[in-house]
């Protein structure tokens, strides 16, 4: 089981099919009003409701300024044999990304450009996480995702024939000269080392995003969404 906390993000999960086991809610902190009728459509899906005073669900909510909605669901499904591939398909593989402010940044760039499903390669942060509910503002239920071994990814890539992009600054070829019209997979790493040589080492494509200053990275969340819309460019281009 995992918590999802606020109105967005509860509204959103509700959308993308999720059955609360239990809803609380406080009158006193939604103003009574429920726009979208959460609390309907939680009962209609059997979830278990429990209407708070102020003092009871702050001491139930982890966040500060709670909204007033607070609900416990199933924990998210991560099977990797679950995710489907097509000849357009687009994966952002995140290798040991740790924290859930980046990985709930990613998921709302999957979200907003279509990407077909994120991968957590060698995880080190739950997807269930509330953090990374509440960073990916519940689009993590929203965005397939799956989690992984390295080596099974790298094995489950292959065996699909995705085109396996690797971020990383060492290297001479633009990701604008990568061809990402077909099945591919972005590969960005570890917010501290990047990419390990697992995938480094091999033979997949290696590019950069162009950079005229001093630094030699950006923030993960921020190189995945730019390799992420470049693949989307091209694919609109192609059309």
């Amino acid at each position: 089981m995992t918590l999802v906390e606020g109105y967005e993000e509860l509204d959103l999960a509700l959308r993308a099919g999720v059955r609360p086991r239990e809803l609380y809610f406080c009158p006193a902190l939604t103003g009574g009003s429920d726009p979208r009728d959460v609390v309907a459509r939680a009962a209609e899906r059997g979830s278990a409701l429990f209407s708070l005073s102020r003092q009871a669900f702050d001491k139930a909510a982890y966040r500060e300024g709670p909204d007033g909605w607070l609900a416990v669901v199933p924990d998210i499904e991560t099977d990797l044999s679950r995710i489907e591939v097509d000849d357009r398909a687009l994966f952002l593989v995140c290798e040991s990304v740790e924290k859930p402010g980046n990985l709930g940044s990613i998921l709302r760039t999957a979200d907003a450009a279509g990407v077909s499903a994120v991968i957590s390669a060698d995880p080190v942060t739950d997807w269930g996480n509330p953090n990374v509910i509440r960073a990916s503002k519940g689009t993590v239920f929203a965005v397939p995702i799956a989690s992984a071994e390295s080596e099974d990814v790298v094995r489950w890539l292959a065996e699909h024939a995705v085109n396996v992009v690797a971020t990383t600054p060492d290297t001479d070829l633009m990701m604008a000269d990568v061809d990402m019209t077909g099945p591919t997979a972005i590969l960005v790493g570890s917010e501290k080392y990047g990419l390990s040589d697992r995938w480094l080492g091999g033979r997949h494509t290696k590019a950069k995003i162009p950079m005229f200053g001093q630094v030699d990275s950006l923030n993960v969340a921020v190189s995945a969404a730019l390799f992420t819309y470049e693949a989307v460019r091209q694919r609109m281009a192609s059309r």
